[in-house]
């Protein structure tokens, strides 16, 4: 799911850019929405994981922070499903 909101970020950050640049908000109005729509599923599981595996709030806090700066979440995802699969392998 990080990976998918990082996308969307980086898609609204350029459509940013065509705003303020070429003042074409074309982009920004179909990529705005989806990209909040898909951060608050991101939210939403981010909550559902943490419950889950039993992170602290402040890391819980840190990875929903990690979808609203750009290549972060990338970063953040990476760690969370090295974790997760880290114990995962110590469970079995």
């Amino acid at each position: 799911m990080a990976y998918i909101v990082g996308v969307m970020l980086l898609i609204l950050v350029v459509a940013m850019l065509l705003k303020y640049v070429w003042h074409d908000e074309t982009l920004i109005a179909i990529a705005g929405p989806i990209h909040g729509f898909l951060y608050v599923i991101y939210l939403i599981t981010t909550v559902d994981l943490a419950l889950k595996v039993k992170y602290s709030v402040g890391r819980t806090i840190l990875i929903m922070l990690a979808g609203t700066v750009p290549f972060v979440s990338f970063v953040a995802e990476h760690f969370v499903a090295k974790d997760i699969k880290g114990r995962l392998a110590a469970e079995a």
